[in-house]
């Protein structure tokens, strides 16, 4: 195969995945035989897993990352796509742009916060999250919640969460926007459909029979013009 039609074949760094019909068609061929495998996440296997293996493609184009490596960190939680938190520490710890991310814990048990922190290294500039406590976890409802990690292992948790704080405020490109694991399990789902009142049959009924519009009373002594008597 030549050099020419192996860059066929290749995602180009330039545009998404959706960007060109020649791009989307390459983009298709790649994940027609990544669909097949049995070493990426259900989620991408088979046919069913084909458009989302189009999706995690255009996302590895946008991070310039291998594929295989954002299949097996992205997962699919309430229909929404999410990172682990691993893999974002990872994101920091391995673009070359940071010292390796560091964690400030204080207090213990309901007083236990952490702040994540790592220098910049072009400037020199240390860079410091938002703090993250066990107060925050509970008002936000992350550590009341049934079967919640934060009940189990609260350091690692708020580590997890301070370091995808961090993330969110200084490697946004990396993110493409997309929250972590933790974030999607720890967010209450919120019902906003409309709430309408059931309509009772026998109700309706009523009203079906009622005429739609009821002669107003002829007031007595009142006559017709037909009546009227010449």
């Amino acid at each position: 195969m030549t050099e020419q039609q192996s860059g066929a074949l290749a995602l180009s760094t330039s545009g998404g995945v959706f960007s060109g019909i020649q791009a989307f068609e390459d983009a298709q061929r790649i994940a027609k035989a990544l669909a097949q495998s049995t070493l990426i996440p259900q989620q991408f296997q088979g046919q069913q897993g084909f458009a989302n293996c189009l999706v995690a493609l255009n996302i590895a184009r946008r991070m310039q990352m291998d594929p295989l490596m954002v299949m097996q960190n992205l997962h699919i939680i309430h229909g929404r796509p999410s990172w682990s938190s691993q893999f974002i520490i990872g994101l920091i710890n391995g673009c070359g742009r940071f010292s390796p991310l560091r964690y400030e814990l204080t207090g213990k048990g309901d007083t236990l916060a952490c702040t994540a922190t790592a220098t910049e290294l072009s400037t020199g500039e240390e860079l410091r999250g938002p703090e993250v406590s066990m107060a925050m976890a509970k008002r936000e409802g992350w550590a009341t919640k049934a079967g919640s990690k934060w009940l189990t292992m609260p350091e690692l948790m708020i580590r997890y969460r301070a370091a995808a704080f961090w993330g969110r405020l200084y490697i946004p490109d990396l993110l493409v926007g997309i929250q972590t694991q933790e974030e999607v399990l720890d967010v209450e789902p919120v019902d906003i459909t409309p709430k309408v009142a059931p309509v009772v049959v026998s109700e309706l009924n009523e009203r079906i029979k009622k005429p739609a519009a009821q002669a107003a009373p002829v007031a007595e002594g009142t006559k017709d013009d037909d009546d009227e008597i010449f």
